[in-house]
């Protein structure tokens, strides 16, 4: 190996060269080594991968388990929500409210709700018996727990020009009936028995009173709902498999019954379905809990494992036809199978920065966990497992055996004595074959269409500007969408679509949008309440919310009564022995903590209620509720906290999901700026990075325009767009900046001749298998199927029609090869004429 100076390069060019190049020899021997090794022991290599598969599978089963807590999925982890939480729960425990209609406002506990809708045009408030029917039905239901009732009105009309706001009609009215369970297990275990007998009788109900519609909703409803998206899509998910095992087998087809390898496609699609399902064993095994983000995994393993497998069949394509079946093996490891473990190390790098300990979702987190596992084993299976097909499909096409059939292959002569029907079922493609073609693997169908049509026509002189101002049209609307990002903390992305919980979501949303939960207001200090300046920043605080306070109704208590109480005693003696004791008072003696040292009692913390007038977008405007109030806790006198049940899944919600791409981003751009002058070509990384961005923010651009929010699913999926990029963008970039034709446009067609295949093959297989999911009723599914559509639809642009074109445009160069093969030329030509000079009676060609 000879490295020469190039004319004016430095030496640390030159260095950074010969490194390079002795990185990438040493990976490709590695790499045919392997190949030899797994060649020469084929039945172990075949033989220990299925042995894991049934040991861990038949675990997996034994094992299987589903997560109960939804709220530790889906909600961050680490937040300011929880420790709010914490502390109201300490100030004011169930078991001190007894009948209060916000008793448990720190925790959704155990409850059933129910919305009573009338039909349109009717008044809800004129069907007082079909009301009253179903609450005592619902307090009739005995299993000796005491249950309390709230209710509220929907899409109310009030009366014209009322001063007092008089309810003139209103649409719905919904019931809500909290459990106290005192944090018994037994005690909780009856009360899920409640829920379910509950929405029975609510069932029961709705066909007994056809003249209102009853939506139900228990604590259990959303776990439920959010579980039954992997019941739902069994089915589709077996029929996207066998619509991949189809596309795999058809595409690996040729005519040529000797070279068409349709059971290699075929069981490429097996290798990587037993190593995940070998990775779910290990879940499983190490009490793994299971929850329906984890349906994505299937998808995401087989994007990356059949896209291996189709390089190593299109590298098996390149070798030279004389050689062994096992050096045709090791070979095509060599070509592939660096490339391969790059890629499948950037998968694991990735996700496994996903499952690190910034990831504040559990479900981003056990997902991420999982998939570093099934990203090792699938590239373990590739090599060992299917490298085992290979080099038994590789021995049997070197014994002319049919590829299909596996019997041997007639004689020419004995085949021009068959019918037509037999010929072409036997032949082995000699009549294709011309006697100047040394490769006759080009009669693929997907090569031969790229190589006579494809190719030439996208670096046609005429078709780039149109490329040119299509990349301008994606860029912009990619970056329209990226400027309308919103965050999904609405749970209701995760449920099944035609579920009872979205069904409840949905009218609550329209009929009870007009004001948001209702949201505790603790102050956890003692507090001069009896003085004017506390009152009137109380009274600054609560200014814009509709407030449920035993302060304004003390203040106004001792105003009506004109009792004076400007110091601590008097206003403690008169609250104590007077306000508390009247009936329609007594409710707030849950919301004061009294303490007394000696004979002086003091008030050590006290709660409110606020509710704010909202929009229909009643969660964006409550999350700016929630971000308002917070710093005014650190910036006044008076020390609160706020707090409402959802305030668990919206705090900082859309930080904590962005989290993982940014960190997975990071990782990725890291380590491709850290091999910038180590592996193979640095322009080559270059122009990997700069696709990879593009890909990425045009998945999440569109993804927003298609009305996909920042859930924990399409997260996962922009972790995916990254690698899954990276995956088809690198190879075709990478044979481009070490082509050696005379210019870029040689060298691009160079590349899709030699990548193209494969990655239409697997671009095409991933989309195809992702169609059942839109049969699936489930948010998750659809936007599942969304994220990855877009995903697949981006990479593919970018492979077969945005990068052949602006490589055209800009560099690498191509010169310098050109320069090299005209002064080699040269050279021959010189010493050619130097040999005949020497001996003029016999002339040598060199």
């Amino acid at each position: 190996m000879c490295f020469l100076r190039r004319p004016g390069a430095p030496a640390s060019w030159i260095w950074w060269r010969m490194l390079r190049q002795v990185l990438r020899r040493g990976l490709q021997s590695f790499c045919h080594r392997l190949g030899s090794c797994v060649s020469r022991h084929p039945v172990f290599f075949l033989t220990v991968p299925a042995v894991l598969t049934i040991t861990f599978g038949l675990g997996a089963l034994n094992r299987f388990q589903p997560e109960g807590d939804l709220e530790r999925l889906v909600a961050p982890s680490h937040s300011l929500a929880k420790i709010e939480r914490s502390l109201a729960s300490s100030l004011f425990p169930l078991d001190q409210s007894k009948s209060q209609l916000y008793s448990d406002l720190h925790t959704p506990g155990r409850y059933g709700r129910v919305i009573l809708l009338s039909p349109p045009g009717d008044n809800i408030l004129l069907q007082a018996e079909g009301i009253l029917q179903t609450h005592r039905a619902v307090l009739e239901m005995k299993d000796g727990r005491n249950s309390f009732i709230g209710h509220q009105l929907g899409g109310v009309v009030e009366v014209p020009n009322s001063k007092d706001q008089r309810v003139k009609s209103a649409r719905a009215i919904q019931i809500t009936y909290y459990l106290q369970t005192y944090g018994s297990a037994t005690q909780d275990l009856i009360g899920e028995k409640w829920e379910n007998e509950f929405c029975k009788l609510m069932r029961k109900l709705q066909e007994e009173h056809r003249d209102l519609q009853l939506y139900s909703l228990a604590s259990f409803s959303l776990w439920r709902d959010f579980h039954k998206t992997s019941i739902l899509a069994r089915s589709q998910v077996l029929v996207s498999l066998v619509l991949i095992l189809t596309t795999a087998t058809l595409s690996s087809s040729m005519k040529d019954c000797l070279r068409g390898k349709p059971f290699l496609g075929l069981l490429g699609v097996l290798t990587v379905c037993i190593s995940v399902v070998t990775a779910a064993g290990i879940f499983f095994i190490t009490d793994g809990k299971y929850n329906s983000t984890l349906l994505g995994i299937p998808f995401f393993a087989m994007g990356h494992g059949t896209k291996g497998v189709f390089e190593l069949l299109s590298g098996w394509r390149r070798t030279k036809e004389n050689l062994s079946f096992k050096d045709r093996v090791a070979d095509a490891y060599s070509d592939v199978m660096v490339t391969y473990t790059m890629t499948s190390s950037l998968y694991f790098i990735t996700f496994g920065m996903g499952a690190s300990p910034f990831t504040n979702i559990e479900a981003v987190k056990v997902f991420c966990q999982n998939m570093c596992v099934s990203i090792l084993l699938n590239y373990l299976y590739i090599f060992s497992f299917f490298g085992s097909c290979l080099v038994f499909a590789g021995q049997l096409e070197q014994n002319r055996y049919h590829s299909v059939f596996c019997c041997k292959i007639p004689s020419a002569e004995y085949l021009d004595r068959k019918p037509v029907w037999f010929q072409t079922v036997m032949s082995d493609g000699h009549q294709q074959t011309s006697h100047h073609e040394t490769n006759p693997y080009q009669h693929h169908f997907i090569q031969h269409f790229l190589r006579e049509h494809y190719n030439e026509w996208i670096t046609n002189i005429y078709v780039k500007p149109f490329v040119v101002i299509l990349y301008l049209i994606y860029a912009s609307f990619s970056f329209m969408g990226c400027l309308q990002i919103s965050d999904g903390a609405n749970i209701i992305n995760l449920l099944a679509s035609d579920s009872p919980s979205v069904s409840y979501a949905m009218v609550q949303q329209k009929y009870f949008s007009n004001y948001s939960p209702v949201i505790g207001f603790y102050v956890y200090e003692p507090l001069e309440y009896w003085n004017s300046s506390v009152q009137e920043d109380l009274r600054r605080l609560c200014s814009g919310f509709t407030a449920v306070s035993w302060v304004e109704q003390y203040y106004q208590f001792l105003k009506v009564s004109n009792i004076s109480a400007n110091n601590k005693s008097d206003f403690i003696r008169v609250l104590q022995s007077s306000f508390l004791k009247k009936p329609e008072f007594q409710h707030f003696r849950n919301d004061i903590i009294f303490s007394k040292a000696g004979d002086e009692n003091s008030i050590i913390a006290s709660r409110l209620y606020l509710v704010a007038r909202t929009s229909r977008d009643k969660q964006k405007e409550v999350i700016e509720v929630l971000e308002k109030l917070r710093p005014l806790s650190l910036s006044k006198s008076i020390r609160f906290i706020v707090f409402n049940p959802s305030f668990v899944f919206m705090d900082h919600y859309s930080l904590s999901v962005t989290v993982p791409v940014l960190i997975a981003g990071f990782g990725v751009l890291l380590v491709l700026i850290l091999t910038f002058f180590l592996v193979i070509h640095p322009l080559g990384n270059f122009w990997l990075i700069l696709s990879v961005t593009s890909i990425e923010l045009g998945v999440l651009g569109l993804m927003t325009l298609w009305n996909i929010d920042m859930d924990c699913i399409s997260i996962l999926c922009l972790i995916y767009t990254l690698n899954f990029a990276i995956d088809h963008c690198a190879p075709l970039l990478y044979t481009f900046v070490l082509a050696t034709e005379h210019t870029r446009t040689q060298c691009i067609k160079s590349s899709l001749q030699e990548h193209g295949t494969a990655i239409l093959q697997n671009v095409t297989s991933f989309l195809i298998g992702l169609v059942p999911l839109l049969f699936v009723p489930s948010n998750l599914t659809f936007t599942l199927f969304k994220c990855l559509l877009l995903t697949g639809g981006c990479t593919l642009l970018h492979c077969f029609v945005i990068l052949p074109v602006f490589l055209t445009f800009f560099p690498p160069s191509k010169k310098h090869h050109k320069k090299k093969k005209r002064a080699r030329r040269k050279e021959r030509e010189e010493i050619e004429c130097i040999e005949i000079q020497e001996n003029p009676d016999h002339v040598t060609t060199v």
